[in-house]
């Protein structure tokens, strides 16, 4: 199988095929599709081009691992928290260990600040994620097809069955929630 013979494959078919026949070569070239995005979100959090190579190794052989063990339906955004969460986890880790070597690579004026703003958003994302499975399923189907999947309106619309208004009230009311969640759950830790 070449990359040729691929490209007019959606996501979705790639993945089925991949239950279907549990065949990995499906699944390499469904991950090869994401090595870019993957990378990226590597190189957002850890700031260093090795880490990050290492780093989606480390990505694609847990897809793999997890893909065998569950069904996903919108790989791209499962791929996402994958990826984010393994990097959080690998700072956790250095920071954990090795809070002086972190320290003296920062600025002397301010030399937690970057840790406690890292560490903030990743509370805050980690809320947010949380909060998305208390959502009503239409605001969560919605906020998530819009936010993590990066369809429009009419794809949403399209995808849900739900006419433009419903898909835009979910939406909204679905954002104004996870707001509320979010922001009472804050206030509860401090």
């Amino acid at each position: 199988m070449n990359k040729e013979n691929t490209d007019h494959i959606s996501d979705q078919e790639l993945l089925e095929r991949f239950y279907a026949t549990r065949n990995n070569q499906w699944l390499g070239i469904l991950l090869q599709r994401y090595t870019l995005l993957l990378l990226g979100v590597s190189m957002k959090y850890l700031k260093n081009e090795e880490e990050a190579k290492d780093s989606v190794q480390q990505i694609f052989l847990k897809a793999i691992t997890e893909l065998q063990k569950y069904k996903v339906t919108y790989v791209k955004s499962w791929l996402y928290m994958i990826a984010k969460n393994h990097c959080l986890m690998k700072l956790r880790d250095k920071t954990g260990r090795n809070t002086r070597e972190i320290n003296e690579e920062m600025p002397v004026s301010e030399p937690d600040s970057k840790l406690t703003d890292l560490a903030e958003k990743e509370e805050v994302l980690d809320l947010l994620e949380s909060s998305l499975g208390e959502l009503n399923e239409e605001q969560k189907t919605c906020v998530t097809l819009f936010y993590l999947q990066k369809q429009s309106y009419t794809q949403v619309s399209d995808t849900t069955g739900f006419s433009l208004l419903q898909v835009k009230s979910f939406i909204q009311n679905g954002k104004r929630n996870l707001k509320l969640l979010v922001e009472k759950k804050l206030k509860k830790k401090s």
